[in-house]
């Protein structure tokens, strides 16, 4: 896949717009905000809950579909989880994560609050959301982890 110098802003903007797209449907208040560690807050009027989520999207080439996604880091004076801790503690949100990756054939969104997360990749250096074949069925198997999957024909949209 050839991507555009700018791709990393597109399809960070695209998960973020997906993720708040996704939540609307469901009646959430959905607000993307430009905060440190915070890429969304949504608030369920049901249930009057309010969920920071912070949106990590990817785009994976042929081949690399089933690499990981790098969540938190903890290197180098780098604590992305304590972003998300005190951004989440100020805004009165419970701490959320959204992930999205797509490749040429198709993309998957995952959501999942930050307990559920660490039961399967927290306490490491760097913590990831694994892709691989096992990963993706025990997150299919656990209720806490959300997931939409899209399938995508590009077959009548490539160019010469």
């Amino acid at each position: 896949m050839k991507k555009s110098t700018r791709h990393s802003k597109i399809i960070g903007d695209f998960g973020e717009s997906f993720v708040c797209d996704s939540l609307s449907k469901l009646g959430f208040e959905v607000v993307r905000v430009d905060h440190t560690g915070l890429d969304i807050i949504a608030y369920d009027v049901s249930d009057q809950r309010c969920l920071g989520i912070t949106v990590k999207s990817r785009t994976r080439n042929e081949g690399r579909e089933s690499a990981a996604v790098n969540i938190f880091s903890r290197q180098k004076g780098k604590d992305d989880r304590q972003k998300l801790l005190a951004a989440c503690k100020a805004f009165r949100c419970e701490p959320w994560i959204a992930i999205y990756v797509e490749n040429l054939n198709g993309a998957d969104l995952y959501l999942t609050d930050l307990n559920t997360f660490d039961k399967y990749h927290g306490g490491k250096a760097i913590e990831t959301w694994k892709m691989d074949e096992n990963s993706k069925k025990r997150y299919a198997e656990d209720p806490h982890v959300r997931h939409i999957r899209i399938e995508l024909n590009t077959d009548k949209w490539r160019f010469s």
